[in-house]
């Protein structure tokens, strides 16, 4: 018994490191000045995704407590993980020959976040040579732009692989968190956004960071729960957090997880479908509620062990567990009705 508690505790504090993982970034060493990286990863090979039909990885999990007779749609989901890559390092990008960050990457996110989707669709999800977190906040900008560069390059080069060569003119969803969103907003702009691909977009989930209202000419907010064709973001906050950047709030795109609408009013926890959050087995419904505030959601402090020691009001790492079931039957929803409106055309 002492040995499982000492196992319990060791999984607590890196659930707790993983919370609070964004508080270390003053403490990044000063990196080297940023050198070109002009090589292109090879995406017909396997090792070069994270996920892949066929390709036994973590996000084919599914927590018992969701273990059900449900078959996926015909369907695809590209999904773009956030940063990893958080450790003291002079790099600006982390080679996605890494196992440690690969590891890292595979036992959190493609696990917490990229599962969400198996009883979706088939997941795709590229291995890309993301920027070092300290990007995000360095005051070199030039060499934060190439890293941002390099890694978004990378994640072109597989959505065009994909397209090509995986897709076979099915329906797609797109989701992302935190760095990944970066990434993917960039790429439906360039590639989605108002061409004839995006007659194939079910939905986007960009979570993580803010997406403005006009970040694209024609996919708009998410307005009603089966709506297709259009956007879902939020980052997620502790009831009582106060945004700073006040006059840009209101052009923030956001929608509730819970309600799926862009209402303003706290959505009850009794309607809250379920997080994942310490034990991946374990479904925690009816713990969350949900309120669009100033640009963000804001929810209750959620509860496992450990929890009382957390004292941020930031849960980005949680944006996608907090609402797993959620977003899951939210992604099933959206795409049984694309799928329907377009049997009828």
């Amino acid at each position: 018994m002492k040995f499982a508690r000492k196992l319990r505790l060791i999984e607590c504090s890196l659930m707790l490191s993983t919370f609070i993982f964004l508080t270390s970034c003053s403490s990044l060493k000063r990196s080297i000045p940023y050198v070109v990286d002009h090589t292109q990863i090879d995406y017909s090979n396997s090792d070069n995704w994270a996920a892949l039909p066929g390709k036994k990885n973590n996000s084919d999990n599914i927590p018992k407590d969701l273990l059900r007779n449900v078959e996926p749609f015909d369907v695809d989901i590209f999904y773009l993980y956030p940063t990893s890559f958080t450790k003291r390092d002079k790099r600006w990008n982390a080679p996605i020959s890494d196992q440690k960050i690969n590891k890292k990457t595979d036992e959190s996110a493609l696990k917490f976040q990229a599962s969400v989707f198996n009883l979706v669709g088939a997941v795709y999800a590229p291995r890309y040579r993301q920027a070092h977190l300290r990007a995000y906040f360095t005051k070199d900008k030039v060499s934060a732009k190439q890293a941002f560069d390099l890694a978004y390059s990378d994640v072109k080069n597989a959505f065009l692989y994909y397209l090509e060569h995986f897709n076979h003119n099915r329906p797609f969803i797109i989701a992302s968190h935190s760095q990944g969103t970066t990434h993917a907003e960039r790429l439906i702009k360039e590639l989605v956004d108002n061409t004839p691909l995006q007659k194939r977009l079910v939905v986007t989930y960009l979570v993580g960071l803010p997406v403005f209202k006009n970040s694209f000419n024609t996919i708009k907010p998410c307005e009603s729960p089966e709506e297709t064709g259009c956007l879902c973001s939020w980052r997620t906050y502790k009831v009582g957090f106060e945004p700073k950047i006040k006059n840009v709030n209101e052009n923030i795109a956001v929608v509730n997880p819970i309600s799926w609408t862009t209402g303003l009013g706290t959505v009850d926890k009794s309607l809250h479908k379920g997080s994942i959050l310490l034990d991946f087995n374990k479904l925690k419904p009816h713990s969350q509620s949900a309120q669009i505030y100033k640009g963000v959601v804001l929810t209750n402090k959620p509860k496992f062990l450990g929890s009382i020691f957390i004292t941020s009001k930031n849960y980005h790492p949680g944006d996608y567990n907090l609402f797993y079931y959620d977003i899951q039957e939210n992604a099933r929803l959206r795409t049984k009705t694309f799928l329907s409106n377009q049997s009828k055309n």
